[in-house]
């Protein structure tokens, strides 16, 4: 995935679109995430505003993904959105992108959606550091839902840094992930809008919740120098943060 991409080729409904046609969403939500994905354009537009890098690829995927953990096997915890490196091609092109549920975006609010587009951007920003600098073949398993909302939130840049220049985004991102995505009226209104419903649901095993991307694909992966630099520039902030410097507010 480059740092500067070319204005996106595909519909990110594209797959929204397919499931309405084929009966497996109702035209009153499908409607709903149609016209409500203003939000996300809006969203998206915000996040390279105050970043001043380009988004990475995204979709909507027209289902609500649940994680299950087999030592809390009463508890289920929703992934609203995930950012995932995928590798296509004949040459085993890497790229990353962020993957959108069909349920925030008809039933989220534009602070919420806008938080998570934004912290998923983060993640994307961290796992293209990662890569570029060769460090991952696999990350870390989690065996909790606990310990998977820990992890999430302890690896990412510093969003003081990487969206300095809107203070509102920022309130938005901390006030929604203390330690882990927390809106219980958005949770609430996925769970019987959408799951009760019997509307698309894919349900995925906490702990494989991973990424495993091969070494040759990693050698592929074209980063700008831009990035590069602003990422160099986000990562001195958080060493600071770590050593108690606190100027970067």
């Amino acid at each position: 995935m480059t740092g500067v991409r070319k204005k996106m080729s595909f519909d990110p409904l594209y797959k929204v679109h397919e499931a309405a046609s084929a009966g497996k969403i109702p035209p009153k939500i499908y409607l709903e995430i149609v016209e409500r994905f203003e939000l996300v354009k809006e969203g998206v537009k915000r996040v390279e505003d105050a970043s001043g890098l380009k988004y990475p690829y995204y979709y909507v995927e027209p289902s609500m993904i649940v994680s299950t953990s087999a030592a809390e096997f009463s508890q289920f915890g929703i992934f609203f959105a995930r950012t995932i490196p995928v590798v296509s091609g004949e040459d085993s092109l890497l790229r990353v992108v962020v993957q959108l549920t069909a349920p925030l975006v008809a039933f989220g609010l534009k602070g919420t959606v806008h938080a998570i587009l934004a912290h998923e951007f983060m993640h994307y920003l961290e796992l293209v550091s990662r890569i570029a600098k060769m460090r991952i073949v696999s990350d870390e398993l989690s065996g909790t839902l606990f310990e998977g909302k820990y992890a999430d939130s302890g690896r990412l840049l510093e969003e003081r840094a990487v969206f300095k220049s809107d203070p509102t985004l920022i309130r938005h991102i901390t006030t929604r992930f203390p330690e882990g995505f927390r809106d219980m009226k958005l949770e609430d209104k996925a769970i019987k809008m959408w799951m009760d419903k019997g509307l698309p649901t894919t349900r995925v095993p906490i702990d494989a919740n991973v990424i495993k991307i091969p070494i040759e694909a990693m050698a592929r992966l074209q980063v700008d120098q831009a990035v590069r630099d602003k990422l160099a520039e986000y990562e001195s902030v958080k060493l600071r943060k770590r050593k108690g410097d606190h100027a970067y507010y």
